[in-house]
């Protein structure tokens, strides 16, 4: 009777032992397959971020991307690993149109969403015109982060700035303003004077785009931009657009002193000698010229740092 109970009680204990690996198997197996009751993140590892809440996904987008399974509970504490079986794994997996719940109960192991940008925070665009009248094609914002400049770039906009319809505005009211007062008078009075003082204008701003946007930014590898800062109160804005008379950035993005307006303009102002009548080439109108110029590249950037706020509020446009 002994004899014939130690194979069998052998084979039993055997047996046991097989049954309790399969037991072991298959309750890993199960711990595994009840991971979306605990709660399920999934964290797309290829790109980075992460997207709560339930998630449709295409099943027309098939695209192969590695992600990380992980399970978060309290009563269920498995250590990561890779490539095989566990609560958590990583695992080539495709795009299914299953939508998958992602729900955590441990937050606080989770890095945070990017938060979206207020809608406060928009700045209104810039558009190429002022009113329709004033060109405005240089006009960009201080936090576009932008390549330099070619010098293909700095003369196209300089010529747009020369030659676009809207160029003609400054001289039309110079002119006027010159009539008006009589600035020169070799010139003369009414249509015939007028037409004198405005091709006049109309040089002196064309020889000082060129000289100020395109020559001696070329030279100097200054940026011929006007970077509109865009927040802060009035005072701070309207001291930072008259200050880029004087400042301006390089090519290589940092603040330098603006040499291409004030050599630009004085140099301007010392070729109109040539056209202007000789009576009127002396160095009191050279200088009042060339602060002339400047005052109104300074008074251009007033408007083009709050251009954007005036036409959203008042016109609400947002187009060029």
């Amino acid at each position: 009777m002994d004899a014939w109970n130690q194979p069998t009680q052998g084979a039993a204990i055997s047996q046991l032992f097989q049954a309790r690996k399969w037991i072991s198997r298959h309750v890993r197996k199960l711990a595994i397959r009840a991971i979306p009751i605990f709660g399920v993140a999934l964290i797309a590892a290829g790109s980075g971020g992460q997207e709560e809440g339930t998630q449709a996904l295409d099943p027309t987008n098939y695209s192969e991307s590695t992600y990380t399974l992980s399970t978060y509970s309290p009563s269920l504490m498995i250590n990561r690993s890779h490539g095989i079986l566990a609560a958590s794994l990583t695992l080539p997996l495709k795009a299914s149109s299953v939508g998958i719940r992602e729900a955590y109960s441990t937050v606080g192991d989770l890095p945070d969403a990017p938060n979206p940008q207020s809608s406060s925070e928009v700045r209104p665009p810039q558009t190429k015109r002022i009113l329709g009248i004033i060109p405005n094609f240089r006009a960009v914002s201080t936090d576009e982060i932008l390549p330099p400049q070619s010098i293909k770039e700095k003369f196209l906009t300089t010529t747009q700035d020369s030659f676009d319809y809207s160029s003609v505005i400054i001289p039309v009211a110079l002119a006027g303003y010159s009539v008006a007062r009589n600035s020169t008078p070799e010139f003369g009075q009414g249509a015939a004077a007028y037409g004198r003082y405005f091709w006049h204008a109309a040089v002196d701003q064309t020889s000082e785009n060129y000289l100020v946007e395109f020559v001696l930014p070329v030279l100097t590898h200054e940026d011929s931009r006007y970077y509109t800062l865009g927040k802060g109160g009035l005072l701070k804005r309207t001291g930072y657009a008259l200050s880029r008379a004087v400042v301006t950035r390089s090519d290589s993005a940092k603040n330098v002193l603006n040499i291409s307006e004030i050599a630009g303009a004085a140099a301007s102002a010392a070729l109109s000698n040539l056209y202007y009548p000789a009576q009127e080439r002396t160095a009191n109108n050279t200088s009042t010229e060339w602060g002339l110029d400047i005052g109104i590249d300074a008074i251009t950037f007033v408007l083009k740092e709050f251009w954007p706020d005036i036409n959203h509020s008042l016109f609400h446009l947002g187009d060029p």
